[in-house]
């Protein structure tokens, strides 16, 4: 499941309980993403609170799929197969359309992802890699471009933001050595409209 310790669900205490409580799944699962926090149950805290922030929040003015279609891009990009196959489902269902998904998967792999989407979200997938790959070759030059194809400071702000987290939880679970092994695939915390809800469904 990984390569440090980490607390069940049935043997956490205290604090650990309490936030436990907040993130759980069916029967009392925690994804292992989340229980590789255990150690440092203040961590799973922050964790939660930038993902819930990012990608579960119904003042984003993107499409959530667009959101999960970036995340499973990125991570991707950074080899994470943990977060592609949980964000990949997370996709599918938000789509509603398994054919379609199911060719954004594909496109994923074989790097033709770029020129799957024939409007301005292929320009917020351009930006993500550029993010994810070359950050420090951006300038207000990529800003203005995004800005003049038609999205807002504001959407490009939500992309910065959903690729920027996936930069991090990628780096996280691959860093130490996180599996689905016993990870219910797909499960989120679906109620964007409060923050302050964790519970994975």
């Amino acid at each position: 499941m990984s390569w440090i310790t980490t607390i069940p669900y049935e043997e956490a205490t205290s604090s650990l309980k309490r936030i436990y409580d907040r993130v759980k799944g069916p029967d009392n699962t925690i994804d292992n993403v989340l229980s590789i926090h255990s150690l440092r149950p203040h961590t799973l805290v922050g964790h939660m609170t930038l993902y819930k922030s990012v990608l579960h929040n119904s003042n984003n003015r993107l499409p959530k799929w667009y959101l999960e279609a970036i995340g499973v891009y990125v991570s991707h990009l950074n080899q994470c197969d943990y977060c592609v196959q949980h964000h990949q489902v997370g996709f599918t269902r938000l789509l509603n359309n398994d054919q379609k998904a199911k060719a954004y998967y594909q496109s994923v792999q074989d790097g033709t992802v770029l020129s799957f989407f024939e409007d301005h979200y292929a320009d917020g997938l351009a930006y993500a890699k550029k993010l994810t790959r070359t950050h420090h070759t951006i300038t207000k030059a990529d800003i203005e471009h995004l800005k003049a194809i038609g999205f807002s400071e504001g959407e490009i702000l939500e992309i910065n933001q959903v690729t920027s987290y996936f930069n991090y939880v990628n780096r996280m679970v691959v860093g130490l050595g996180v599996t689905t092994d016993g990870d219910i695939i797909g499960l989120s915390p679906n109620n964007s409209d409060d923050p302050k809800n964790w519970n994975h469904s």
